[in-house]
């Protein structure tokens, strides 16, 4: 612990005293300017101080100091943001990965520490025969990263999003209180999917499933929009496979749809109308972490560290056609980057029961994602791509379409209050009970800047 001294070059002298019991606190120059990225690559807020907590003390220091001082809060995990919402300009930017690991399995429950990345889940769970029943795609998202917008992936179809399957948070909250919550808590509904605008998750206990050894994925290809929809809606609706989740490929020109169909045990093609397939056996760990090879390769490759606009949107069944078609029909390669790709897959909306987590109405929803890949150094290309993210938004939004909250996209107040829809008050309600002093939500354009 290093409390700054006042006069410090950098912050003034507020955050210069800054101090907390056993953690450490950051003001370096390398240090701020890290807090002051993320995965997007777009947007660079730097903070007056990175914290590193090791003791829920930590955090409730942090939390009084900012509401005397009037400064933003923000937790980072793995950085993952698109679009800086994990930056908080001149404040403090909590760095969750140096808190204590919490990693036990009691019966068909894990507790965790929220900077756990979900690969370190499967770590614990799997010698124990279970599993999360929701899983990202990309497994080195944190736990408290994903449950704050949803966590969605190619099972949800069945089991809803990973805010769905979480039983209990702890969950320091914007006075400094340390509380644990749980179904029935309106807390407990304001954290999940809930932007972080009232606590930090410091622990949760997720529901587990048995986990099954092998995973045989179909890849099923389709030259037809109306057919790979079709399709998809019937095996969304019969839950034949355990997942699901649909590429859209454009190769010269020409679009491909692609559906990826993952089965645990066995399930039935004979009514499917794709053109030709491919079939992969794996142990279902190994499916899970597909996407590690490929990480690698991009790292390698470099457009990894490149800007990201990526943009997610749920669209209710009975526009997805006709939104996908012009969408499709005015993408060109340069519109998506060298390694960007869409995605395109249906879920029950009976599965999705968290509150905050807003999708159109109707049996079926689809998210449909653009992950853009940007340029390095050429901000008039990057902003062009997340223009088109606007518009595609707007579109969406026109048509009674929402957005999964994870997107290189700026969003107003009205913005976020016409997401949010009904409940908008009711979190509007707990965030003033909880973070009176609104440390949180800057990031998401949902606090004033600082003076």
């Amino acid at each position: 612990m290093e409390p700054g001294q006042p006069g410090d070059r950098g912050p003034g002298p507020s955050i210069a005293w800054l101090s907390v019991p056993d953690g450490e606190v950051v003001r370096d120059e390398a240090t701020l300017a890290f807090a002051a990225q993320d995965f997007g690559h777009l947007v660079h807020r730097r903070p007056a101080a990175v914290v590193r907590p090791v003791s829920l003390a930590d955090l409730t220091a942090v939390m009084t100091f900012a509401g005397e001082h009037g400064l933003p809060v923000s937790a980072r995990g793995a950085g993952h943001s698109p679009f800086g919402q994990e930056q908080a300009e001149g404040g403090i930017v909590l760095d969750m990965r140096t808190m204590p690991t919490v990693r036990e399995v009691d019966g068909e429950t894990a507790v965790v520490d929220a900077g756990a990345h979900w690969r370190e889940v499967l770590d614990l769970t799997l010698p124990h025969g279970l599993t999360p029943p929701v899983l990202t795609d990309y497994l080195e998202l944190t736990v408290g990263g994903t449950l704050v917008v949803g966590g969605i992936g190619g099972a949800a179809h069945h089991h809803g999003t990973q805010t769905d399957n979480v039983l209990e948070l702890e969950v320091v909250t914007g006075t400094g209180e340390v509380v644990t919550c749980g179904p029935g808590s309106d807390l407990f509904d304001a954290v999940r999917g809930g932007l972080g605008l009232c606590g930090v998750i410091t622990k949760a206990r997720l529901r587990l499933v048995p986990a099954p050894p092998t995973a045989r994925r179909w890849k099923l290809y389709y030259r037809s929009l109306d057919t790979f929809l079709a399709d998809q809606r019937t095996v969304v609706r019969d839950g034949r496979f355990d997942y699901l989740e649909g590429q859209l490929l454009l190769d010269e020109g020409e679009w491909t749809y692609l559906l990826e169909a993952v089965t645990y045990s066995t399930a039935s093609l004979d009514d499917l109308r794709f053109e030709r397939m491919e079939v992969e056996d794996s142990t279902y760990f190994d499916f899970l972490n597909r996407m590690a090879e490929g990480e690698a390769a991009l790292r390698a490759e470099g457009s990894w560290f490149h800007p990201h606009p990526w943009l997610n949107v749920f669209l209710p069944d009975e526009v997805v056609g006709r939104v996908v078609a012009d969408t499709l029909a005015t993408t060109r390669r340069e519109d998506l980057g060298g390694t960007g790709l869409v995605m395109l897959y249906p879920v029950r909306a009976s599965a999705l029961n968290t509150p905050l987590l807003r999708v159109p109405a109707g049996e079926l929803v689809w998210l449909f994602s653009l992950l853009r890949t940007g340029k390095p150094a050429d901000p008039i290309e990057n902003a062009r791509l997340t223009t088109l993210n606007i518009r595609l938004y707007q579109q969406a939004k026109a048509l009674g379409g929402t957005v999964y909250p994870s997107n290189s996209l700026p969003m107003t107040p009205a913005d976020w209050a016409d997401q949010f829809g009904p409940v908008w008050d009711a979190l509007t309600t707990a965030r003033h009970l909880h973070d009176p002093h609104t440390l949180f939500g800057s990031g998401n354009s949902l606090r004033p800047p600082p003076p």
